[in-house]
C-alpha cells in the first residue's frame, strides 16, 4: 500500500520514520516535505493532488483548521484517507471525502514502532481495506479500539502522554542531579525505570496498586516519597491536565 502524506510536521515525521518507507509527501511550503523525502527517499511535491493522485492511501497529517479546504482540494482524487486530526469526525471527513476514511490518534513514539494508536471504527468501510490500513498502523506499535465518542479522553491519556512523561522524566532527573548525580546518569536511570515499570504494569494486566504495593514497605523511602507527591497534589494536577485538554477538545 503506497501510504500519501498531506503534511510533514512532527506526526508526519513520526509516522514516515516509524515506517520507514520511501514517502510521497507534501507540505505547505516550509520546505519539511523534502528534508523528509532527503531521509527516508520517496519524493515530495508541491501540490496536495499530486501526493493523493499516486498514493493508495492518504493521511491526513496537517492542521485540523485546514480540513474543510484540504478536502475540497482532494475530493475525486483520493482512494482511501487516514486522518490523525484532532478534533474532526470521521463522519465530517467521510462526507466531504466520498471515500472510505480510517481515523486514528497516534502518538511519537510511532517513530521507535511503540506507539500507542486509538482507532474508531466507522461502520461502513471495506473489511479487506480496513484490514490493510490496520497491518500498515500495526507495524508502528500498538492499534488500540477505541469509539470515537471517547476519543477525546483516550488521547487526553496516550496522546499527549509522552509530554507527559518527558516531563516527569525531566523532575526526578533534576531532583537526581540536585543530590549528586550527574545528568546523563540520571537520565538513563529514569528512562530504564519507566521502561521497565511499563513492562511490569503491563505483566500484571495494568494493576497499578498492585506494581506500587510491590515496591513499597509500611514506613520506607518508597512509602515516603509517595507522601510527598501526594501533599504535592500530583494527582490534582493530572486531572486538571485531563480536564484542560479533554475540554479543548469540545
Amino acid at each position: 500500500m503506497q501510504v500519501g502524506l498531506i503534511g510533514a510536521g512532527n506526526m508526519a515525521r513520526a509516522l514516515a520514520r516509524g515506517w520507514g518507507d520511501p514517502v510521497l509527501v507534501s507540505d505547505g511550503g516550509s520546505g519539511r516535505a523534502r528534508e523528509l523525502a532527503s531521509e527516508l527517499g520517496g519524493q515530495a511535491f508541491d501540490s496536495n493532488v499530486e501526493v493523493a493522485d499516486r498514493a493508495n492511501l492518504v493521511v491526513l497529517c496537517h492542521k485540523p483548521a485546514q480540513w474543510c479546504s484540504v478536502a475540497r482540494e482532494l475530493r475525486g482524487h483520493a482512494e482511501a484517507v487516514a486522518s490523525v486530526l484532532a478534533g474532526i469526525g470521521a463522519g465530517a471527513l467521510r462526507q466531504e471525502y466520498g471515500v472510505p476514511v480510517f481515523r486514528f490518534m497516534p502518538n511519537t513514539p510511532v517513530e521507535v514502532r511503540r506507539g500507542v494508536m486509538c482507532y474508531a471504527p466507522e461502520r461502513e468501510v471495506d473489511a479487506q481495506v480496513e484490514a490493510q490500513v490496520l497491518e500498515l498502523f500495526r507495524r508502528l506499535g500498538s492499534v488500540i479500539t477505541v469509539p470515537e465518542s471517547l476519543l477525546d479522553a483516550a488521547t487526553a491519556v496516550m496522546g499527549v502522554g509522552p509530554a507527559y512523561q518527558a516531563l516527569l522524566a525531566e523532575a526526578q532527573v533534576d531532583a537526581a542531579v540536585r543530590h549528586g548525580l550527574k545528568p546523563r546518569l540520571a537520565g538513563r536511570l529514569v528512562a530504564e525505570t519507566m521502561a521497565g515499570t511499563a513492562a511490569l504494569l503491563e505483566q500484571r494486566e495494568y494493576d497499578t496498586l498492585t506494581v506500587r504495593r510491590e515496591v513499597t514497605s509500611p514506613g520506607g523511602w518508597t512509602a515516603r516519597g509517595l507522601a510527598a507527591l501526594e501533599r504535592a497534589g500530583v494527582r490534582a494536577a493530572f486531572q486538571d491536565a485531563a480536564d484542560a485538554v479533554v475540554g479543548a477538545g469540545r
